[in-house]
């Protein structure tokens, strides 16, 4: 099915927009409080020895840091998406220390908190990822870039789990050959997709 570019950023626009009004609506330390941890569902998923990728949350993005420190004092390696410039393909890098993140990663392509140039290229078990809208189905809508799409295409053995607040959920998203579906959807009140 061929679908109209420009309908995919009418919802985009709209989708944004709903992200940022709710994120506002709520106090920071709730916001923080809400992704502190994976659940417990998705932790039986994960084998010990997994590398996690993860995203350094912008905006309205929901936060990841509270799960980047969970699972790096269980003793997982980290990885956070890299890019070179906006148009080249996304790598993920290795990320050792969540705790001082605001410090260690630099701007890169569209504004996104990256790994330095010399941090090692790792490829993750599993990876969270950004959205700006999905589907219970795991139908997923992102910046518009393609750079997670081509990723997943190229490493279909990574479990991909989309983030999300719960105001991001649509009943249908405008899907093309190339989206990639997400094995599941974590939001604040519930898992979508994912085994329990």
């Amino acid at each position: 099915m061929r679908v109209n570019g420009s309908h995919k950023q009418e919802i985009r626009r709209a989708m944004r927009q709903a992200r940022k009004d709710h994120v506002a609506a709520q106090p920071q330390s709730i916001r923080a409080l809400l992704f502190h941890r994976p659940p417990a569902a998705v932790l039986d998923m994960i084998p010990d020895d997994a590398v996690i990728g993860l995203y350094a949350a912008t905006g309205s993005e929901a936060p990841t840091m509270g799960y980047a420190r969970f699972f790096h004092e269980r003793g997982h390696v980290l990885a956070l998406p890299r890019l070179e410039n906006a148009e080249g393909p996304m790598s993920f890098a290795r990320f050792d220390d969540p705790f001082s993140h605001e410090t260690l990663l630099e701007t890169g392509p569209g504004a996104i908190r990256q790994p330095s140039p010399d941090a090692p290229e790792i490829v993750p078990d599993i990876v969270f990822v950004p959205l700006l809208a999905f589907t219970p189905g795991g139908d997923r809508l992102g910046q518009g870039g393609g750079h997670y799409d081509r990723w997943l295409a190229s490493h279909p053995e990574t479990l991909a789990i989309g983030l999300a607040w719960d105001v991001q959920q649509a009943d249908l998203l405008p899907t093309e050959a190339h989206d990639h579906k997400l094995a599941g959807v974590i939001t604040p009140t519930r898992m979508h997709g994912l085994s329990r």
